[in-house]
């Protein structure tokens, strides 16, 4: 969840006033809607039954998002209800009399959906390819959902035990545990205090006619609201919005109906003293959290709070990272400020690793926080964290899917305004007003962490609250920058995106692949990829090669690791560095005015690193302290494992899976001059490319990259790294991680397999079905759906694309006591295929499901750049996407049935499953 504030200290006063509207406008309104306050392209109308509707038309997109937001979070649940609005969520995925079936629909239309509960709401949403069809479902599912979804006992009893699993996937972190314990010791009274997922008897034992009561209290269109972003007409919106969600009534609230819904009055008293809360569970890496209460995301101290944190908290420039990481007293730091809509926390965490002393790092977090109230904060420090706060909010707001859904946590918080009120009030915030927040929250007596210790002049902090009326007054009158731009209707068929794509080779041989449309504010997205090396000459040196792309970004010849990353906020660049296998990306997301200025900067980061000492340090014990953490993780076992026996590369193959253990030797051997060399003697420009999407010049980029990049060269050849296909013998393995209550299985083949093939395209529809798709695929339905075994639960399929390469594999976490009904129900699912196959109805709404998911796809900016820098490679165009999209779409019941036998092989799947057998050993299977 994103954090958001505002600025000025004290409470807001505004006047009340929706926006005047031209009688042009009051036209296209239909009857029994009322028009309200339009800010920078999304405009809010409301129905006579109570519902908000937000319209956040933009042409740029191929998609359209539908997101219902419910005003119910666990803040509302009471004695014995914790979890009911999580686990409401669940079960409003079970149907409705006129959609019996919504994850089959879900996958017919090819959404990419989600529910999700938080502390002060509940969001549903669907992102659809969009067309009147798919939109106009996706509005008659929410608005049927909304008081038509069954909520029954039957489906209750084998959900329960899904969500109980979610609850036990998060047991295994201690951190997320660690987290639930300081938010229930900072909280004596409030709602605040407890989990989203709930205690584990309130989801066992709550009786289904409360959680239904609770459901019809709640989910009516008076305590809803809901947004459309995306590709849409927005007169033509709003009526299909009102012939759907009109006829829905507004309810009848009183007493006697026992449905009134009433403002949140539980205040949290005023803390006074320290607080301290210790867990002890299995685990390798030690935490430490500070919390300080603080205002909600609707008052105006919340904007510099938030800056605070950021001064706090940023790598490499935050005071914590400073004292604790550089210091080597941990191996992560960082703060953040929950954005809630009544008094929230102030945060410090630090992750410290076995051999670094948990006393020194509590000490020094504690110091470091309390101490900043009078260690003077600097303007460059203030300025610093407002430039990249600023930064992230504006290149949010171009992007409507991100934004129609980030608006579910701003209504919650108060009103959806506050989304463009909180970017104003950062840029309003002074140095003056961090300093005072600073010394009015981190104290001693409003801390979460330490001992209580009785103190003759208790010396507290009252946090204020602000009120729906206050709220109203500060957002009805807001009008936000209307300079917003919007983008081109842009067409993502493989056809047109080729012919869009201007292609061509730098003087070096280095590729270049630029596909110029307007975007929503002027966005663009590029990423440049330097390839290095062949198997023979990274043999022994994979892990340093690896290193570069971490390491790369922390200092060049001229700039320090925090004058690159200030230099990218002023530019308004969203970066990123990593390495995979043996290649370098730089990936940015930035507007128009800054891309050449923001890849000139990238050119410096990747042509001139110094590789620090003391950076080399820090990246080395980040490293060392995130593989020593999951040494007892069951995901991360099982999943090593499983890669090291189907691909059994030798042990300094570039390749090859080490064991947890040998990578934390092989880091700890690892030195700064193994990582210079490894750049000295590898990288170059020869064999990488750039690719841009989005809104730029052409000829300025191409003039630019080829200034940048044109001449730099490798020092030695490249050659990709190819795969070699095992016919590894059926094993079985089980791992023993004690004290976690969640188990991961994973099974699976290797297959002589590549992904430009029409079995590989019947195979990928196969797999759909099986288990890949959303909720509705037979893996979930029967194992999740049916029988509550697991949370998350389904199938994979990969495919080489140069090599005859290829995988099969199934996974699963759950209760280890449930290791044989799952295996039971893998095993039956699996022969169900081979025996009978897959319907024609199937394979027809799984076809069209998928193939709408491609659109999707290709919607998306950043998911071109990267098919774009592929095809530098791989040398193909879009026509490969087209050609897969037209073998999918042509498959009959026969070639997909066809495919899953001649590939999967029941009897060759091999197993890894890892969790506590020992403490919790197998149910039998009750007839």
């Amino acid at each position: 969840m994103r954090i958001s504030p505002l600025p000025r200290a004290g409470r807001l006063v505004l006047a009340s006033a929706y926006l005047a509207v031209a009688p042009s406008l009051i036209a296209q309104v239909p009857a029994g809607v009322r028009k309200g306050a339009s800010v920078e392209g999304i405009t809010e109308y409301t129905l006579d039954n109570g519902l908000r509707v937000l319209l956040f038309p933009d042409p740029s997109k191929a998609t359209a998002t539908i997101n219902i937001t419910y005003m119910v979070g666990s803040r509302h649940e009471g004695y014995g209800e914790s979890g009911m609005s999580h686990l409401l969520e669940h079960l409003v995925f079970k149907g409705t009399p006129k959609h019996p079936n919504i994850p089959q629909e879900l996958t017919e239309h090819g959404a990419r959906p989600n529910g999700t509960t938080w502390y002060d709401r509940t969001n549903y949403f669907e992102t659809v390819r969009a067309t009147d069809e798919n939109i106009d479902w996706a509005l008659d599912l929410e608005a049927d959902r909304m008081v038509n979804s069954h909520i029954a006992k039957k489906d209750l009893e084998s959900e329960f035990s899904v969500v109980r699993n979610e609850f036990e996937s998060g047991e295994n972190s201690p951190q997320r545990v660690l987290t639930e314990r300081v938010m229930s010791t900072a909280y004596l009274w409030h709602g605040y205090g407890r989990s989203t997922i709930g205690a584990r008897t309130d989801i066992e034992k709550v009786p289904i006619e409360r959680l239904k009561a609770y459901y019809q209290k709640y989910y009516q269109p008076d305590n809803a609201m809901l947004v459309v972003a995306g590709k849409f007409d927005e007169p033509t919106m709003l009526r299909k919005v009102a012939a759907r969600f009109g006829p829905i009534p507004k309810p009848v609230r009183s007493l006697d109906r026992g449905n009134m819904i009433y403002p949140t009055y539980t205040e949290e008293p005023t803390q006074d003293g320290e607080r301290e809360v210790t867990l002890r569970r299995t685990g390798d890496v030690q935490a430490v959290m500070a919390a300080y209460h603080a205002p909600p995301a609707t008052h105006a101290d919340y904007a510099p709070v938030a800056v605070l944190a950021e001064v706090l908290g940023r790598a490499p420039a935050g005071r914590l990272y400073k004292a604790l990481v550089e210091a080597k007293k941990a191996s992560s730091a960082n703060s953040f400020a929950w954005a809630l809509r009544e008094p929230g926390l102030l945060v410090g965490q630090a992750t410290v690793r076995k051999d670094q002393s948990l006393d020194d790092a509590s000490s020094t977090l504690v110091s470091v926080m309390e101490g900043v109230a009078t260690a003077a904060i600097t303007p460059e420090e203030v300025e610093r964290a407002k430039t990249n706060i600023v930064k992230n909010i504006e290149l949010e707001l171009v992007n409507s899917d991100v934004v129609g859904l980030d608006l579910s946590e701003w209504a919650s918080a108060g009103d959806w305004r506050l989304i463009f009120i909180y970017r104003d009030r950062v840029k309003q915030v002074s140095l003056a007003d961090v300093q005072r927040v600073a010394a009015a929250y981190l104290k001693p007596s409003n801390r979460t962490l330490g001992k209580f210790i009785p103190t003759e002049k208790p010396d507290r902090s009252t946090v204020a609250s602000v009120s729906a009326g206050e709220i109203s007054a500060v957002a009805s009158s807001y009008r936000g920058d209307t300079s917003f731009v919007t983008g081109e209707a842009f067409d993502p068929a493989p056809a047109n995106i080729d012919s869009r794509t201007r292609r061509a080779a730098l003087p070096n041989g280095m590729k270049l692949a630029l596909l110029p449309k307007k975007t929503r504010g002027a966005s663009v997205t590029a990423q440049i990829t330097l390839r290095f090396g062949d198997e023979a000459s990274l043999r022994g040196r994979a892990y340093p090669a690896r290193w570069l792309g971490g390491l790369v970004n922390r200092g060049t010849k001229n700039m320090t690791r925090q004058q690159i990353a200030d230099a990218f906020d002023k530019l308004k660049a969203q970066v990123g560095f990593s390495s995979a296998g043996n290649n370098i990306n730089a990936f940015v997301t930035t507007t128009r005015p800054n891309l050449i200025p923001a890849l000139r900067l990238m050119a410096e980061v990747l042509k001139e690193p110094t590789f620090p000492q003391s950076e080399f340090d820090t990246y080395k014990a980040q490293q060392l302290a995130g593989i020593e953490g999951a040494k007892t993780d069951p995901g991360f076992l099982a999943q090593n494992l499983f890669a090291r026996l189907m691909t059994p590369y030798p042990s300094d193959h570039p390749l090859s899976t080490q064991t947890a253990d040998e990578q934390i030797a092989i880091y700890k051997a690892i030195t700064v001059e193994d990582v210079r060399k490894a750049y000295t003697d590898f990288v170059g420009a020869t064999y990488g490319d750039v690719a841009v999407v989005g809104d730029f010049a052409p000829d300025s980029v191409t003039a630019t990259v080829t200034q940048l990049f044109g001449a730099w060269k490798n020092p030695r050849p490249f050659a990709r790294l190819e795969r070699k296909f095992f016919d590894t013998p059926k094993f079985s393995e089980a791992i023993e991680t004690p004290d976690k209550a969640n188990a991961v299985y994973i099974a699976g083949q290797n297959l002589k397999l590549r992904d430009d093939s029409r079995d590989f395209a019947a195979m990928t529809l196969g797999n759909y079905m099986l288990g890949g798709g959303f909720l509705n695929s037979r893996l979930a339905t029967r194992i999740r759906q049916k029988e509550g075994i697991s949370y998350g639960v389904g199938s994979a399929l990969s495919a080489q694309q140069l090599d005859s390469v290829g995988a099969f594999f199934e996974q699963a976490i759950y209760n280890p006591e449930n290791v044989v009904r799952l295996e039971r129900a893998f095993a039956e699912e699996i022969e169900r295929v081979m025996k009978d196959g897959f319907t024609a109805e199937e394979v027809e709404k799984a076809r069209q499901g998928w193939l709408q998911q491609q659109v999707q796809s290709r919607a998306s900016d950043g998911y071109l750049v990267g098919q774009l820098s592929s095809q530098a490679v791989t040398g193909r165009t879009m026509a490969y996407n087209a050609q897969v999209d037209a073998w999918v779409a042509a498959l009959t019941p026969a070639d997909v049935n066809a495919a899953m036998k001649k590939y999967i092989d029941p009897s060759k799947l091999s197993v890894v499953k890892a969790g506590d057998f020992k403490n919790k050993p197998p149910k039998a299977i009750v007839p």
